[in-house]
């Protein structure tokens, strides 16, 4: 063999088995599961609209981990065990920012609930379809008095994921309509000529906070 390209060759065999070295290496097989919860019901959000983000120390790549909320407030995320810091990001979500980070070993299967402050919740809605008319109603709670109360809208769709991006079909209540929450609200709808034949339909209704982007939903239903 030619002395000179020895070297050259050693090297190549060297960087292939560091290359199969680090294909080698095992997938995360640990898991943090949890919800995003208001006085421990879940909170519902957007679907994938909301992030919580994981951060942990001690390694050369300080970078976050994000970890997306479900809309029905679930979050599950595969991890290597460790130590790992779990953060509300600020403005991300329908709630009051707390910036509070919640520790969280994870070693195996973890289970970690969310507490949030909603700047507004959504209790006892109740949907009623008759051929081509849906009546909904639902009670606005105001749990933070910091900001006002833009509307409350309720969402119809063709498929099980509902909200302000994913809707065949909504109607807003706003201004006078909103004035005085200590009532249910009602909303009559006459559905779209689009979908007002089709079965089942899913339907939820939110409520956008003043300054906010994101809503709080109330859980999808079939109807």
């Amino acid at each position: 063999m030619n002395v000179r390209i020895f070297p050259f060759i050693m090297l190549a065999v060297s960087s292939f088995l560091v290359a199969c070295e680090k294909d080698n290496y095992e997938p995360p097989k640990s898991t943090l599961s949890g919800r995003v919860i208001y006085q421990d019901q879940p909170v519902g959000v957007r679907t994938n609209g909301v992030q919580l983000e994981l951060w942990q120390r001690g390694y050369q790549l300080f970078t976050k981990i994000p970890v997306y909320v479900a809309q029905d407030g679930s979050f599950s995320a595969s991890l290597f065990d460790g130590d790992y810091k779990l953060v509300r990001l600020r403005g991300n979500g329908p709630w009051v920012d707390n910036t509070d980070t919640i520790p969280v070993q994870v070693r195996g299967s973890v289970t970690v609930d969310v507490p949030v402050q909603p700047y507004y919740a959504l209790r006892n809605q109740t949907f009623q379809r008759n051929t081509t008319n849906l009546t909904a109603t639902c009670k606005v709670d105001p749990v933070s008095t910091t900001r006002a109360i833009e509307r409350v809208t309720l969402y119809v769709g063709t498929t099980q994921f509902v909200d302000a991006n994913n809707n065949a079909g909504n109607i807003n209540l706003t201004g006078t309509a909103l004035a005085d929450l200590t009532k249910n609200l009602t909303f009559n709808y006459t559905l779209p000529a689009a979908i007002a034949n089709r079965t089942p339909l899913y339907v939820r209704i939110g409520v956008k906070t003043v300054g906010i982007a994101e809503l709080l939903y109330t859980p999808v239903q079939k109807i």
